[in-house]
């Protein structure tokens, strides 16, 4: 079972003026097997509850919990949060330069269990991993993200969700800068995923378009810090036909 419980979540940011608010009460729970997909307009707190659940040093935890399985993710390193079974994908994955995408592979899924995977099946996996996303195999010797184009740092992405294989995983704007053939192969990366059993996806978009391919099982709107409302796959269509406008206005 994989179960990630959001309650009443608050988070400040430190600025020239003081501490800001950023979430001011988040309530969501992943339930096993599970898709939601979170959408609101910019500076509405989606990356924020992103990194926030991740453990990103920069933002503060001012109340509520996040639970994973029952385990309390907010009293746990960033570490301990990925060995516990949360996977963030980022908007914008960083460079690792002179650490090669399979060492980097490697040095994960061997943190993750405990034990180093035996290298002859690891190169199998990591090859079939980065073919299934239309890389090619030379990547694996190549620095991580370094000189990667933006489509090939998300598949590269997807690569490692295949072989982590972590409990929950958070997307955030994984579709952001995709063209239409990229679009796609990352949508089938996450729907292998989410096909195994107990696994939940978090999908953070500004678009519509993710959703054709990915079909949420919820959507959940944000405005200034809140889940302004939740629904099934038809919210986002609404969205996308009317925009933001009547969730602001309710907001203020």
């Amino acid at each position: 079972m994989s179960n990630l419980e959001i309650k009443d979540l608050k988070v400040s940011v430190e600025t020239e003026d003081g501490p800001k608010e950023i979430l001011k009460g988040v309530t969501l729970t992943i339930g096993d097997g599970e898709t939601h997909a979170i959408m609101g307009p910019n500076g509405s707190g989606k990356s924020t509850l992103a990194y926030s659940i991740a453990g990103h040093p920069k933002y503060t935890i001012t109340g509520g919990s996040v639970t994973l399985d029952g385990e309390d993710l907010l009293a746990m390193t960033v570490d301990e949060r990925a060995r516990a079974g949360l996977f963030l994908a980022m908007q914008y994955p960083v460079e690792v330069p002179g650490v090669s995408v399979s060492n980097f592979l490697r040095t994960a899924k061997t943190a993750l269990d405990g034990e180093a995977p035996k290298l002859r099946t690891w190169v199998k996996d990591v090859n079939g991993a980065l073919d299934a996303m239309n890389l090619d195999t030379s990547f694996a010797q190549r620095s991580v993200n370094e000189g990667f184009s933006g489509g090939e740092k998300k598949r590269h992405e997807m690569a490692q969700l295949d072989l982590l294989d972590p409990k929950v995983a958070i997307l955030d704007e994984t579709d952001s800068g995709l063209d239409i053939d990229a679009l796609k192969i990352v949508s089938e990366g996450i729907n292998r995923f989410r096909e195994r059993e107990h696994k939940g996806v978090l999908l953070i978009t500004h678009y519509t378009r993710i959703l054709r391919y990915v079909q949420p099982d919820y959507v959940h709107v944000f405005v200034d810090g809140r889940v302004a409302e939740s629904g099934g796959a038809e919210l986002a269509e609404e969205l996308e036909a009317n925009g933001y406008d009547r969730f602001i206005k309710a907001a203020v």
